[in-house]
């Protein structure tokens, strides 16, 4: 009996090796963002967390191909989500390329040959091949054409019935205000995959590859892949608990305490409940005995600008390796600051919940967050404004110079109106 059912749960288990193979691409896609940033680390037992909180919250069925479908799915997405909260908004849409990519190439899907001459545009001898068309296609494009005609599937683009012999079929993509989306001359438009037409429009259309990489990445994952949700401090509350800390990654002009303090008093944390302390010489000493006594009473400590206090990450890190369920009573709370540094303790990069608060990209996505974000959501700050006669003129200022506009101006502006 015991040898039938040890084949039964081997049986079993070989039926979920697809989700196994899928979620091992999704960790090693992660592992690889520390080398874009040295705050970009997560550690196998939070990705294990999450797995594990994914199981539990995807849909259920009988049917083992609509189970890993459903738990695929949600996993997927869920990781996305996570990390790209920590993200800093330049990088999100490459965060999604990469997940993107190692997914088609572990399905061998694409050619890791086609991706890399993608990101790096090749390498090779000088060009002797005479360009067809100078009054529209400039000499480095030509040059990446004839490197590009070396990889197998683009074999055969620069000569023949293509580029030499008829160059103003692909003039089209040159002129065209979204080239990703002008079709191809034949045979090229059927004979290319969606990663080799992009490595076209990077030779002919180099300012266009990023709405380029967007488009392919909606086409092969959805449109919910290049959206990152916007920043809600509630939720990176919930996936948080006693022992882990809740970093904050700043970045210019990114200020989180006004959202912090609001939050803190939502969750009754107000007043002396909330303590905090911005580290440099010296605060070292009064941080640790603040988070020891918070650590007993429950309470919240925030500990601001961590990068201006190098000395201290390592008696940091040993504190929080040293925060179990036992000696942390269960309210409290370690909110830290810092800017990137790599002398950022790796530990508690790893193993906490981290956030960037930077103001997203594109002006739905913006609006989106200011929305959201206190006080602006709350429906009370609209009735206790005083009503503002209009302005009779505008000078230039906002309307024909462009400025920038981030949290400190958001905030003066939520002053003015109340």
């Amino acid at each position: 009996i015991a040898e039938k059912t040890e084949i039964k749960i081997a049986e079993s288990r070989e039926g979920y090796r697809d989700i196994a193979k899928h979620s091992s691409v999704l960790f090693f896609s992660i592992a690889d963002l520390a080398n874009i940033d040295p705050m970009y680390q997560y550690s196998l037992t939070w990705f294990v967390n999450l797995y594990v909180n994914s199981i539990q919250d995807s849909n259920k069925s009988k049917i083992l191909e609509r189970r890993l479908r459903y738990l695929i799915d949600h996993f997927t997405y869920n990781l996305y989500c996570n990390v790209c909260r920590s993200l800093f908004e330049k990088d999100k849409l490459l965060f999604s390329f990469l997940l993107c990519s190692n997914l088609l190439l572990a399905k061998e899907e694409i050619d890791y040959g086609d991706l890399m001459f993608l990101l790096t545009g090749g390498v090779g001898l000088q060009n002797t091949t005479a360009n067809p068309d100078p009054s529209w296609l400039q000499d480095r494009s030509w040059d990446e054409i004839c490197r590009a005609s070396e990889q197998p599937g683009l074999q055969g683009i620069k000569y023949g019935p293509a580029f030499i012999d008829n160059p103003e079929d692909f003039k089209s993509i040159y002129d065209s205000k979204e080239p990703y989306s002008a079709r191809l001359a034949r045979p090229w438009a059927e004979r290319l995959n969606a990663l080799q037409k992009m490595i076209l429009f990077r030779c002919l259309r180099p300012d266009k590859i990023i709405p380029a990489v967007s488009n392919y990445v909606t086409k092969k994952l959805g449109k919910m892949f290049v959206e990152p949700p916007p920043f809600d401090l509630s939720k990176s509350y919930l996936d948080s608990n006693c022992t882990v800390p809740l970093v904050f990654v700043l970045s210019p002009g990114a200020d989180p305490m006004a959202s912090l303090l609001k939050f803190a008093n939502h969750k009754g944390m107000g007043g002396g409940r909330f303590q905090s302390i911005s580290l440099g010489q010296g605060q070292g000493p009064i941080a640790a005995k603040m988070i020891h006594t918070a650590m007993k009473e429950g309470t919240w400590v925030c500990l601001q600008n961590c990068h201006l206090a190098v000395s201290w990450m390592s008696t940091l890190e040993k504190m929080c390796e040293d925060f179990s369920p036992d000696t942390c009573h269960p309210n409290f709370r370690l909110w830290l600051t810092s800017y990137p540094s790599p002398k950022f303790p790796v530990t508690i990069l790893q193993n906490g919940v981290k956030m960037t608060n930077e103001p997203p990209t594109g002006l739905r996505l913006n609006l989106l967050q200011s929305y959201l974000s206190d006080p602006i959501s709350d429906l009370e700050f609209f009735n206790s404004c005083p009503s503002k006669a209009p302005r009779k003129k505008f000078g230039p200022l906002g309307w024909n110079i462009p400025y920038g506009f981030n949290e400190s101006d958001l905030r003066i502006s939520i002053r003015q109106l109340q």
